[in-house]
């Protein structure tokens, strides 16, 4: 890992500006761990990136199709929902290794543990989790395991959406 941030995020106002510091560093290429209980907010972070990056239809959640496609005008993004998976090579055998870290397109992907150890090695992880201090909202670990991702990362940062660890 090369570094880490935090980021409070109090209400759907911050995890919006989290991703729209984020939004601007990505790269085709880059491959985003979303992590968490079931309404930590991953599909939120989702919904409010692809917001950041110009799309302006439904964003669903992909839970029980699995995937979906947006076609921007940057690249394209792949949402991966794993939380149905039971066995960790579903993801193999439902044909994702061809399009997760595709060359052309941002993979952005919510419950990865669900896809083993075989997924490929993430550039960055968002951990959200509800706060322990019981005030409202959440809050984030963000990790950066490439230059990529510390991109992403340094980004954030500098909007002030989070401070590195």
């Amino acid at each position: 890992m090369l570094a880490t941030g935090h980021a409070e995020l109090p209400d759907e106002e911050a995890t919006a500006a989290l991703a729209q510091a984020i939004a601007p560093a990505l790269i085709p290429g880059l491959l985003i761990f979303l992590c968490g209980e079931l309404g930590a907010g991953k599909t939120s972070f989702a919904r409010a990136l692809l917001r950041a990056l110009g799309h302006h239809g439904r964003v669903k959640s992909p839970t029980f199709t699995l995937v979906e496609l947006y076609n921007l005008s940057r690249f394209e993004l792949y949402h991966f929902d794993f939380y149905r998976f039971t066995h960790e090579d579903e993801w193999l055998n439902a044909g994702f290794d061809e399009l997760i870290g595709s060359a052309g397109a941002v993979s952005l992907i919510e419950w990865p543990e669900r896809g083993g150890e075989r997924l490929p090695a993430p550039d960055l992880v968002l951990r959200l989790r509800y706060r322990d201090d019981r005030a409202p909202g959440r809050s984030a670990l963000i990790e950066a395991f490439t230059a990529q991702g510390l991109a992403c990362l340094n980004a954030a940062c500098a909007a002030g959406c989070c401070r590195p660890d």
